[in-house]
């Protein structure tokens, strides 16, 4: 048991760096995968992971791999593409959904064309993909960084998030603070996708964030409890997917991510408000 559970992060210091950066992520990205699920944003998530790309690509061609141009190029490109999808949506009939997938689009293609400027296909998948496995100490430092300035940043704003995910009409009705908790709870994203890209890549540093959740949330109801299984969730799925990648070898990256889906997929099919218990529960008929 030893062997196969406790040794390889015992005896090798990426295989600690790697846990630990993976871990850091899970404890800020599943509350902010929360959110994203009830504000029925998940896939803007994902929109946003892919608009960070050019930034980082421009922050590679200006200093190659360096971990602090690449995380600010990538957090300046986010947070210009969820600029300008929300000032497309105000602007025009378009839906903000809508416009963000367009960005996305634009962003993707450009940053994969700047890396290939100068980049070998390693480096573009080093950009994609993230390298778990080769995490130092100063990509541990801006992860640790980036999860506590959003868990202080998601607690100044709990209630009036959780309250427009309630009902956005009446925040907006009894106070002006929908507007900027938006573009907070926007930047925090973002900022959860930048330091996820140094691990897991712009491509699959969502995942981390919306899996857990997703799984999550078959299993209990309040947005506490949720967000609280969601980042235990996300921490198991670190742990075995390095375990799986380890011995199998095969990608940590993708190993985690998977770890997660087959988690979801299991919450799924096997959760208190899953498939199976939903199909045994006794059908409620209302009195009117």
């Amino acid at each position: 048991m030893y062997e196969y559970f406790i040794a390889p992060f015992a005896q090798f210091g990426f295989m600690q760096r790697a846990l630990a950066g993976a871990v850091i992520l899970s404890i800020s990205a599943g509350p902010i995968g929360v959110f994203l699920m009830f504000r029925r944003m998940s896939l803007a998530g994902d929109a946003m992971a892919h608009a960070i790309l050019p930034g980082a690509a421009a922050g590679f061609l200006v200093s190659g791999l360096a971990i602090l141009p690449m995380t600010i190029g990538g957090f300046a490109a986010g947070l210009i593409v969820a600029l300008l999808a929300g000032l497309v949506s105000r602007l025009t009939l378009q839906r903000e959904d809508t416009s963000l997938a367009a960005f996305y689009l634009i962003s993707l293609a450009l940053g994969v064309l700047l890396v290939s400027l100068r980049g070998s296909n390693v480096d573009l998948m080093h950009v994609l993909f993230g390298t778990v496995l080769a995490l130092n100490n100063d990509a541990l430092l801006l992860i640790g960084a980036v999860s506590s300035i959003s868990l202080v940043g998601l607690a100044l704003i709990w209630r009036p998030l959780f309250a427009e995910c309630l009902d956005p009409t009446f925040l907006r009705s009894v106070s002006k603070a929908g507007q900027p908790v938006h573009l907070i709870f926007l930047a925090l994203v973002v900022l959860n996708l930048v330091g996820g890209f140094q691990a897991l890549g712009t491509l699959m540093s969502v995942g981390l964030m919306m899996l857990p959740a997703a799984a999550a949330r078959f299993w209990v109801r309040s947005i506490e409890a949720v967000a609280g299984l969601a980042v235990l969730i996300g921490v198991a799925s670190s742990y075995l997917g390095l375990l799986l990648s380890y011995h199998l070898e095969v990608a940590s990256g993708p190993s985690i991510i998977l770890v997660a889906g087959a988690a979801y997929i299991a919450s799924l099919i096997l959760g208190r408000r899953g498939v199976l218990f939903s199909r045994t529960q006794p059908t409620r008929h209302r009195i009117a």
